[in-house]
């Protein structure tokens, strides 16, 4: 990425080190969560509705590098229509990258839906390298259910009628996706913070005044206890600045206990 001027932590050439920067944990033994946002910096997460809107050449470099770092793309059914999505399709540089980490050829999307939206004709489904996997309900249509799994995609129950985003991440897990990128929207990552499932946030600052009635990067129906983070990298490129912030330190023991127990709660 040409243009890049690391802010923090200060050492070492930018651009060699955004692999570095980006890449998960070693040896994970349970999944971790990053999400990945892109806000104007009036606090608007879309531009009509959109959040392309927002995103210029070095926020689209850094999100398809962090999807080449990931085991799944995790998103939830309404983002994934208004932003139309496909199948992840990486360039030859990440795919040689992929390799180098020894992760699988593509990173599968886990839509979560809770009416089992994403149809067996969709083309998250046809046009894929990898076939996506749903994550639904108990009570979502059956039929709908019943012709996706004909189709080849894993269809996982995360709960009765709300698909509850431990069991979701848990189920992930299990299947070896513990590098879990989320991509959104705003209720679904709302949902990972209430559940304290979030272990880092990639913002990009857009340098845009938006305005408007768009809503922000998280949504839930009422306000939390604040999650305290942690500037842990800032990359300055295009008047954008971006971010990345992980679970405070301080707080990552507590953080760890109410993880475990909304996983047993889950299970």
């Amino acid at each position: 990425m040409g243009g890049v001027d690391r802010l923090w932590p200060v050492a070492g050439p930018p651009e060699a080190d955004l692999i570095e920067l980006y890449d998960y944990p070693p040896d994970l033994r349970r999944p971790f969560v990053r999400a990945n946002f892109v806000s104007s910096v009036d606090g608007a997460a879309t531009v009509d509705g959109r959040s392309g809107g927002l995103s210029d050449r070095a926020d689209r470099e850094v999100f398809a590098l962090q999807r080449a770092m990931a085991d799944v793309i995790l998103v939830g059914a309404g983002t994934a229509r208004a932003e139309g999505y496909r199948g992840a399709r990486l360039p030859e540089e990440h795919a040689a990258l992929r390799r180098k980490l020894g992760l699988a050829p593509v990173p599968p999307v886990a839509v979560v839906t809770a009416t089992c939206w994403l149809t067996s004709e969709h083309v998250l489904v046809t046009d894929t390298e990898v076939l996506p996997i749903v994550i639904t309900v108990e009570s979502a249509p059956v039929e709908h259910r019943r012709r996706l799994a004909e189709a080849g995609v894993p269809v996982l129950i995360a709960g009765e009628h709300w698909a509850d985003p431990a069991a979701a991440v848990r189920m992930l897990g299990e299947r070896g996706l513990c590098r879990v990128l989320a991509e959104g929207g705003p209720h679904l990552f709302g949902e990972l913070i209430a559940a304290d499932l979030v272990d880092e946030l990639c913002l990009t600052l857009s340098p845009r005044l938006v305005g408007g009635t768009a809503g922000r990067i998280a949504a839930t129906p009422q306000e939390l206890d604040p999650r305290r983070l942690r500037l842990a990298s800032a990359v300055h490129a295009d008047d954008a600045l971006l971010l990345r912030y992980e679970r405070h330190q301080a707080v990552d023991q507590a953080g760890g206990q109410a993880r475990g127990q909304a996983a047993d709660q889950a299970g």
